[in-house]
Formats: structure tokens, C-alpha cells, sequence
């Protein structure tokens, strides 16, 4: 059988990153030295995630079939909705925005709206997920994830390929890329902390072998490399 390898965007980020933090998980953070990125250190619980230029919307208002439907924020963080007109979506909570929508609609249309608002696909909130999984890509974040869901999301570690002892996730905090190294294994016995991953995330499944992960890369892309070839270097 041949042995399938991760994305080179996977190896691109780790040689990048520096490849000493993955070949001796000691040398890499652990969930305690890992804070969460530059502004997002409050809790992350559906209801405190601010909506996003881009995001799309599910807005619902009872009985008023013209304003139910979906609606994406643009670029400025504004909606435009019927009867309503221009509003500001960007930064405020799902909840906020149905009070903002209902206070508007009392005064002049209705006298009791019910609105409900819902993040139907979270632009601003994605992460990536790479390397020894069954669906390598990018995944919206529709509420709090941790990294036993974010793996899950890529329809889990590969059976044959992954090695669960060592996933990464990679986290740009206040500019700088930081990198920290868990045991999947740990945190599905519950052994360890399953920690919280966020928006722009990188997490990445290394594949069993201690070697193999640089070396596949090394060997499927030769001297053409160029700065990732001079970057990677076996364990």
C-alpha cells in the first residue's frame, strides 16, 4: 500500500515554525503555556462570539417572512435588511444583533418582534486542519471547539497513517507564531486537558514514525524545494 502524505502547507507551517518544537515534544508548549490569540482570552461560549465582516447570518423574524432568510455581512461589518435598511452586524453577539433588530422593527413596524439571529457560517472563525486525517482542509468554528472536535471535523485521525501522541497546533499570539504539541491519546482517555482551539488555527496530525513526516516531504519534493527543502531536516 502506498503510504499517503499530509499537504505540503502541513510541512510549510512546521519548517516555518521551527521544526525543534515537534522533535522533542519537551521542547514544545504544552495546553498551559498556550494562550489563546491576541484578543480572544475571554470565554469562547456560543454566545459570546462576535459576528464578523463576511460571516453569513440566519435571521429570523416571526411571522415576517421578507426578513427571514439568510444574510451575509459585507466587508464594512454591515447588513441591509428590508424595512430595517443599513445596520452594524460586525462585533457584536448574535443576541445583540436580534435585540438591535427588534428594537428597530418596534419602532415603526411591529410591537412585539421576535428575532433570532444565528451564525450560519462563521467567515472570520476558521481553522485548518492537516496532515495524517481523513479530510485535510478548512473548517468553520460555529461555537466552542476543542481539538478532540477540530480532528473530528477533518473526519478524524487517519487509522493507518497518524500518529495521535503528536498533534500540533499552530496559534499566531500578539504577532508571533507559537506552536504547541498534545497527545490525542491522553485526551481521549482523559488523561489530559482537551484544549480549545480558535479562529486561524492550524492543527496538524503528524503521521506515525518518528521520521517520516519531514522525510516523506524531503523525498516527494527533492532539491526543487527551495527554502522549505533548506528549512526541513530530519529528525
Amino acid at each position: 500500500m502506498r503510504r499517503r502524505l499530509p499537504s505540503l502547507t502541513a510541512a510549510a507551517v512546521i519548517a516555518l515554525s521551527g521544526a525543534s518544537s515537534l522533535a522533542d515534544p519537551a521542547s514544545a508548549a504544552t495546553s498551559r503555556d498556550m494562550p489563546p490569540p491576541d484578543s480572544m482570552s475571554q470565554a469562547q461560549s456560543a454566545g459570546d462570539y462576535r459576528i464578523g465582516p463576511q460571516d453569513m447570518l440566519d435571521i429570523n423574524v416571526s411571522q415576517v417572512e421578507e426578513l427571514s432568510k439568510p444574510v451575509q455581512v459585507d466587508t464594512g461589518g454591515n447588513i441591509l435588511l428590508p424595512l430595517v435598511g443599513q445596520m452594524k452586524a460586525a462585533g457584536r453577539t448574535p443576541a445583540e444583533l436580534s435585540d438591535d433588530i427588534a428594537t428597530a422593527l418596534k419602532k415603526k413596524y411591529m410591537k412585539d418582534p421576535q428575532v433570532v439571529v444565528s451564525v450560519k457560517d462563521a467567515q472570520g472563525q476558521k481553522i485548518t486542519v492537516d496532515g495524517a486525517v481523513g479530510q485535510p482542509g478548512v473548517y468553520s468554528l460555529n461555537g466552542p471547539t476543542t481539538l478532540m472536535q477540530a480532528v473530528s471535523l477533518a473526519k478524524g485521525a487517519d487509522p493507518h497513517f497518524a500518529n495521535v501522541h503528536r498533534v500540533t497546533i499552530f496559534r499566531t499570539i500578539n504577532g508571533e507564531r507559537r506552536s504547541a504539541l498534545y497527545d490525542l491519546a491522553q485526551i481521549r482517555s482523559g488523561h489530559a486537558q482537551d484544549p480549545t482551539v480558535y479562529g486561524s488555527d492550524i492543527v496538524v496530525v503528524d503521521t506515525s514514525g518518528s521520521k517520516s513526516f519531514f522525510n516523506n516531504y524531503s523525498g516527494a519534493f527533492g532539491s526543487g524545494v527551495g527554502l522549505l527543502g533548506m528549512l526541513i531536516r530530519p529528525w
